[in-house]
């Protein structure tokens, strides 16, 4: 009996509470609550909740200018007004409008397609760190966010588009059959903000500190990328520049997308004023930025909203 009552406590044997709980999880088909799903079942989820991010972006979108008198118009005055700021200080007191025929529906079309991609970065910087509320609360793919502000931007495009064919008429830009290349040229877009839009949705989401940054790195690409001048011409001018500079604005996505749009919509601007190969790389920047954004922002996951 003093035997049994000095027996060492380690020889015990274990309670049932400290069992294999994996294995306990396991066997009744538990799983860790907000782990990241596989990448084909993220995506499944994510087609799932398709008219939740239709429904979410057009809400989001109405309640934009709800509390302004002028309401929607909006959309179609803000990219207009900087148009005309543009127009008077580029066009006019810096003369990039030499040498560029149809400057004005050339400086429209390029406010109103850099405006889509920076409206659509700059909201999917937000994406996560705004709406923490709504990350908390409800189980979703969280990628529903990212991709929801995207399409708001490209619905905004798409009631600009209506103020940007007037102004084509109305400076004698006759309808032409090059117009369907809108079509293509946008869907790359639309994939290349959404996959820029995630990623920074991501870098966002740990570092709200970004958001306050990014307006000075997207005034810095703006001004790279042909919104007020023609790169085409400036090379003409500067036939000194490194190969490099010159390549590197060529290959600017931000300025392939408008260029494409000035092709599509402007008789004036010619194929000889893209860059070569302007397609393939269109479509390698989409792909690039869709498909690596996508992945990027899925990786993280099961980390919104945690901290």
């Amino acid at each position: 009996m003093t035997q049994a009552l000095h027996t060492p406590p380690d020889t015990a044997p274990a309670p049932p509470y400290e069992a294999d709980l994996a294995a306990l999880a396991a066997r009744h088909g538990l799983s860790v609550s907000g782990a990241r799903p596989s990448l084909r079942a993220y995506v499944r989820r994510l087609w799932a909740r398709r008219h939740f991010i239709g429904a979410f972006s057009t809400a989001k979108l109405t309640a934009q200018y709800s509390q302004a008198k002028l309401g929607q118009l909006w959309q179609v005055m803000t990219p207009l007004l900087n148009a005309a700021v543009y127009y008077l200080i580029f066009g006019k007191l810096l003369g990039t409008s030499r040498g560029v025929p149809d400057y004005i529906p050339f400086l429209v079309t390029g406010v109103f397609v850099w405006t889509f991609t920076q409206s659509s970065i700059m909201a999917g910087t937000r994406a996560i760190s705004g709406n923490l509320g709504l990350v908390r609360a409800l189980h979703f793919p969280r990628a529903a966010l990212p991709i929801s502000f995207a399409l708001q931007q490209l619905q905004q495009l798409l009631f600009s588009m209506a103020a940007l064919v007037v102004i084509l008429l109305f400076f004698g830009i006759p309808v032409g059959a090059s117009w369907i290349l809108v079509v293509p040229a946008l869907v790359l877009q639309s994939v290349f903000n959404t996959g820029i839009a995630m990623i920074m949705a991501r870098m966002g989401a740990s570092t709200p500190d970004i958001a306050q940054l990014m307006p000075f790195v997207l005034r810095t690409w703006m001004y790279a990328s042909g919104v007020m001048f023609s790169i085409s011409h400036m090379m003409a001018k500067h036939t000194d520049w490194p190969s490099w500079l010159t390549a590197t604005l060529q290959a600017n996505p931000a300025a392939v997308y408008i260029d494409l749009m000035r092709f599509a919509l402007i008789d004036s601007f010619h194929a000889s004023q893209l860059p070569p190969h302007v397609w393939a790389i269109a479509t390698g920047w989409a792909l690039l930025a869709g498909v690596g954004g996508f992945i990027y922002f899925w990786k993280a996951e099961e980390t919104y909203g945690r901290g």
